[in-house]
């Protein structure tokens, strides 16, 4: 697979792989021997950039992600780049199946959650770690501060910012340099491109998470699509509910008909349009099928000139959709 670089120097495949719904939010986890050999399959493909977080897991094994993902890596972690996150936590007293998250970035978390992940991913050092969300109550100064010393301590190689905002990331960055920013982007979330400039400016790297809308770009879920109410997400998104499907009807023909005309599937197409937008872009799917894997590195192979990509643009400026999952909520329980 081709290799793309966030911030100035951080190498990594074009395509990563999000490695959190083989533990959480996408259904009951997968066993951690198919996860791992998913895992190791990925790298054989030619992923080279694997994405957790130490809250991806379930409220009986809360870091099960990291734990699984630093098996699977262990091997081969020299030839590999892993970022993991920190910085918020679950309201697993909610109700709700896609629970609250609870910021806390408070220097002694981070110092907490850093050895935590380390020890899980089995590794010294973490290439790439995110804030997972900014925390209101702490300034980005004193984030960065911390982010410097892991830095120069040889704990992590590189940091970022997931949901960053232009005011944090500047005030981040000009204290300690920020690698890339994480968030989530796809043709039916396109919100984040206002900070495209920015990151441009301050040559920073854009992580893409939920690159096909949480898998519904694929075109591969219908009316009747049931999602598990205890473990999937999905099952309270609303781009899922059955009356979105005639809404969003014209978007996933459009899909077809490009993936169509270029042999690809719509997938595909959803990945390729924000490869071919910009070369500081690196989407990163989730998946928990090989045929997937091998799907989704295959969007790094197509290549939409600048007038195919504005064209693609301006259809979906014009096009009827529903709303797309923006998130979990974030809770104002105090730390």
């Amino acid at each position: 697979m081709d290799k793309r670089v966030l911030g100035s120097d951080l190498e990594v495949s074009a395509i990563g792989l999000g490695c959190m719904g083989f533990s959480h939010a996408y259904g009951a986890p997968v066993p951690e021997q198919e996860t791992i050999q998913m895992l190791r399959y990925a790298y054989e493909l030619g992923y080279t950039f694997f994405d957790t977080a130490e809250i991806y897991g379930t409220p009986g094994d809360p870091n099960a992600n990291e734990r699984v993902v630093g098996e699977a890596l262990q091997p081969i972690r020299n030839h590999v780049k892993i970022a993991s996150k920190f910085g918020i936590r679950f309201d697993y007293d909610s109700p709700q199946v896609n629970k609250p998250l609870i910021p806390d970035s408070r220097p002694e978390v981070i110092r907490a959650s850093v050895e935590g992940s380390l020890k899980r991913l089995r590794t010294d050092y973490i290439d790439l770690y995110f804030q997972h969300r900014i925390d209101p109550a702490v300034e980005p100064e004193t984030v960065a501060e911390v982010m410097g010393e892991l830095v120069k301590e040889g704990k992590i190689l590189h940091w970022g910012i997931s949901e960053a905002n232009e005011a944090y990331l500047r005030r981040a960055h000009a204290v300690c340099p920020v690698t890339a920013v994480q968030n989530r982007y796809s043709m039916m979330a396109r919100f984040h491109e206002a900070l495209f400039p920015v990151v441009e400016e301050l040559g920073i790297g854009f992580v893409a998470f939920s690159p096909m809308a949480n898998g519904f770009l694929t075109g591969k879920y219908g009316k009747d699509a049931v999602f598990d109410r205890k473990y999937d997400y999905r099952s309270g998104m609303p781009q899922f509910t059955p009356e979105t499907v005639d809404v969003n009807r014209e978007l996933l023909a459009m899909l077809n008909a490009f993936a169509e005309e270029y042999h690809a599937t719509a997938a595909q197409v959803s990945m390729a349009w924000m490869l071919c937008k910009k070369p500081w872009i690196v989407p990163i799917p989730g998946t928990r099928k090989a045929d997937r894997l091998q799907e989704n590195a295959g969007a790094a192979k197509i290549h939409f000139s600048a007038t195919e990509v504005e064209k693609l643009d301006r259809l979906l400026d014009q096009l009827p959709m529903s709303e797309v999952f923006g998130g979990s909520r974030v809770s104002n329980q105090t730390k």
